[in-house]
């Protein structure tokens, strides 16, 4: 009887200290979870970054491996920070940074290793150091490159080139890529009775790996002959090139709602970039 009263009190000592260890490994756990991390494309260049834990705690951020920087000093759950930055953190093109949060019992916790994409433009403007001329040169030049384009009308196939550029684009949280753009095109069609199109639409940018992004649009086209439709269209951004364009892919579907026969299917490849948009 005394020998089941001493393994029935050791028993429960080893449940007791095992289930204060789990208690207090629970405890000590935070949690971090970011939600907007960008770089601002206007001078002067800040990096905005806010982000939740799953405890009241004090924060600061590590940039690069060396750049510190204090987030939160009191505790809080609820951190956001701007930071100015300097011509050593704009000279790549990715910016890795780590994030520490302390809670009140003087547990330290380590983010995941974070990265942030530097926006293209201001990598032309640090990296090549291209004045504003040779900027705008160097722009015009890309954006004068046609995009081609096979078009099926009719039964019949036709090349053509076509030009887009984005005039207004619209951000929120991120500038990597804007989440939409108000788009203005002009379009040529070689050996074809209907030869010049012009476009004003509206496209949706959703940012999916590995590639760069998919997008939706839809447009009002005219010949501005009295031929006037409508074009849904999908796009693929299928990777960057010098961290200022990319290439894309584009199925287009062109109709006229209240005529059959009139419609057309157009493929094309291009070079989108907002270079020269106007940012809101």
């Amino acid at each position: 009887m005394n020998s089941f009263k001493q393994f029935l009190i050791l028993s429960l000592l080893l449940l007791t200290t095992s289930k204060a260890q789990v208690d207090s490994a629970a405890y000590g756990q935070i949690e971090i979870f970011v939600i907007d991390s960008y770089i601002t494309p206007e001078q002067p260049y800040k990096l905005v970054l806010s982000f939740f834990t799953s405890d009241s705690c004090t924060a600061k951020i590590q940039l690069s491996g060396e750049h510190e920087f204090v987030v939160s000093s009191k505790l809080n759950d609820n951190h956001k920070i701007e930071i100015t930055l300097d011509e050593q953190l704009l000279g790549t093109p990715i910016i890795k940074y780590f994030i520490y949060a302390k809670n009140k019992e003087g547990f330290v916790s380590r983010s995941q290793l974070y990265e942030v994409e530097i926006p293209g433009i201001i990598l032309i403007d640090k990296d090549k150091d291209l004045g504003l001329f040779q900027v705008c040169c160097f722009g015009g030049i890309i954006f004068g490159l046609p995009s081609p384009a096979l078009v099926i009308m009719n039964g019949k196939n036709f090349l053509g080139i076509s030009k887009e550029i984005p005039v207004f684009s619209f951000y929120s949280g991120g500038y990597n890529y804007p989440f939409g753009y108000i788009g203005a095109e002009y379009s040529y069609l070689f050996n074809s009775d209907k030869k010049n199109f012009l476009r004003i639409g509206y496209k949706q940018i959703f940012q999916i790996r590995p590639i760069e992004f998919l997008s939706l649009g839809i447009n009002f086209f005219s010949d501005l002959k009295g031929y006037n439709g409508i074009s849904p269209e999908f796009s693929v951004g299928l990777f960057k090139i010098q961290n200022v364009f990319t290439l894309y892919s584009r199925y287009r579907y062109n109709f006229q709602p209240n005529r059959s026969r009139t419609d057309f299917h157009e493929f094309s490849i291009g070079l989108y970039s907002n270079f020269f948009s106007i940012n809101l």
